[in-house]
């Protein structure tokens, strides 16, 4: 048996979940809720980093961080499910990816800032310059939305993630000016019963 430690709230958590359920890994994996804030957490013994998610192997052996359990995950059940082998839809893939872990990066960032320092420490320059990373990750593909596949790839399961924690951590106030994303989300939501079954209410 696999051990998922992660937190429900997390997105990269959450893209390990939605994966192993389009990929019928699910009754393989054991989730196991972790607190990186707690120094007694055996996550920093497991990753030392202290990050989630990590994946434990059978063999007692860790993967971390997301994109990277999501290759082995990709592998396990064949390769080429969630992860094209190769050329465009490969790099299309990757790229949406990437641009949804940045969009989660900055969301993230923007909370650590409320979160771990003061009021009065807050920087507005460094908060704007997340928000702005966010802001022109959503026009870009507010004007070029992804096609959805029958088959997520890592890509559309990022981007769902990405989208989903704006609506947590954020009150959905990216949907008023991203109608298409809006509606892109919708569609991936009725394909992906993964993606209800993993929000956080």
């Amino acid at each position: 048996m696999l051990i998922l430690r992660s937190s429900p709230p997390s997105p990269f958590g959450r893209k390990i979940k939605i994966a192993a359920a389009l990929l019928n890994l699910s009754d393989k994996i054991e989730i196991q809720t972790t607190d990186t804030n707690d120094p007694s957490d055996t996550i920093r013994k497991q990753n030392p980093l202290g990050k989630i998610p990590a994946l434990i192997l059978e063999d007692g052996s860790v993967l971390f961080d997301s994109p990277v359990i999501l290759e082995y995950l990709d592998a396990l059940a064949g390769g080429g499910k969630i992860i094209p082998r190769e050329g465009n839809p490969r790099w299309d893939a990757l790229r949406l990816h990437a641009i949804a872990d940045g969009i989660m990066d900055a969301a993230i960032l923007l909370i650590y800032e409320k979160r771990f320092r003061p009021e009065e420490h807050w920087v507005a320059k460094w908060t704007d310059y997340q928000d702005e990373k966010i802001t022109r990750a959503l026009e870009v593909l507010e004007a070029a939305l992804p096609a959805l596949s029958d088959m997520p790839n890592v890509g559309h399961i990022g981007l769902a993630c990405a989208l989903g924690y704006l609506d947590l951590r954020f009150e959905g106030k990216w949907r008023a000016k991203h109608p298409k994303l809006v509606a892109w989300l919708d569609n991936f939501a009725a394909k992906v019963p993964a993606f209800e079954k993993t929000k956080v209410h």
